[in-house]
């Protein structure tokens, strides 16, 4: 059993963990299969939603909630809680693929911060981010050097983006890049929500010798607005479930391998 998660001002018991993990996957589910699945009443359940979506975490529609929207992100900290323990599985796959002695891109997402989190053992990293959560993160870490990107914080992930971001960060030719994303298509199109932070991650694809994308299942067929790139230019895809036949075509046509997390 998870402990309850503090999300800022609340803390979201197991049900309401479970219950925002659900919509996410699904992109919307009713109350009355969510009072199915867990047990409880209608009102249990509506009550649940609108603590959530309050708290900007999903959607409320007549008759139950949403979370898919392709021009909006899910709140930072509703993304923190989702899918976590895939994302941490996932971590610890990209983590094992990195050797010591390795310089890195590091980019916004919480799927990388968990991938930051999974290196606390390597040793002589030279990691660039554009991330403070992740920068405050391995400063702390024995023998690991980290470099800011300059540019403009984004506030509610510690997120720095714009020109300044991009211009500093092809200063750089780094052996890993390690980046998250928010929509994989099935024809392989990567997708996000801020062209800003897009533009950003373009260029560390570019600068980047190998680049790895960790994305757990949520991520495939959820729509976004920009788009970012193609499976093709990744090296590797680190996933938590097997993915489908058309996203196996993809990936084997790109040369692209795929790391399923144990």
């Amino acid at each position: 059993m998870k402990p309850p998660y503090n999300a800022g001002m609340i803390i979201l018991n197991q049900r309401q963990q479970d219950l925002l993990a659900w919509v996410q996957r699904e992109g919307h589910v009713t109350v009355e299969r969510l009072a199915t699945h867990f047990g409880v009443t209608h009102q249990t359940i509506r009550r649940d939603i609108s603590l959530l979506a309050d708290n900007r975490m999903l959607q409320r529609f007549h008759g139950g909630a949403s979370i898919h929207s392709s021009v909006e992100n899910v709140a930072y900290n509703a993304r923190q809680v989702l899918c976590i323990e895939e994302k941490q599985r996932i971590a610890r796959c990209v983590a094992a693929s990195i050797p010591d002695n390795a310089s890195l891109f590091i980019n916004l997402g919480t799927t990388t911060e968990e991938v930051a989190k999974a290196l606390h053992a390597h040793r002589g990293l030279h990691v660039i981010t554009n991330n403070l959560n992740v920068a405050a993160m391995m400063c702390n870490y024995p023998d690991c050097e980290v470099i800011v990107a300059s540019g403009v914080m984004r506030p509610r992930d510690r997120g720095i983006i714009g020109e300044a971001t991009i211009e500093f960060i092809r200063k750089f030719k780094v052996d890993y890049g390690i980046i998250g994303i928010s929509s994989i298509e099935s024809d392989g199109t990567l997708r996000d929500f801020d062209i800003r932070e897009v533009r950003t991650s373009e260029a560390i694809i570019q600068q980047s010798r190998h680049v790895f994308l960790a994305a757990d299942h949520s991520k495939f067929g959820r729509p976004a607005l920009v788009e970012l790139g193609h499976l093709s230019q990744v090296s590797a895809l680190f996933t938590d479930q097997p993915v489908s036949a058309e996203i196996a075509d993809v990936l084997r046509e790109g040369n692209t391998a795929l790391h399923v997390a144990p």
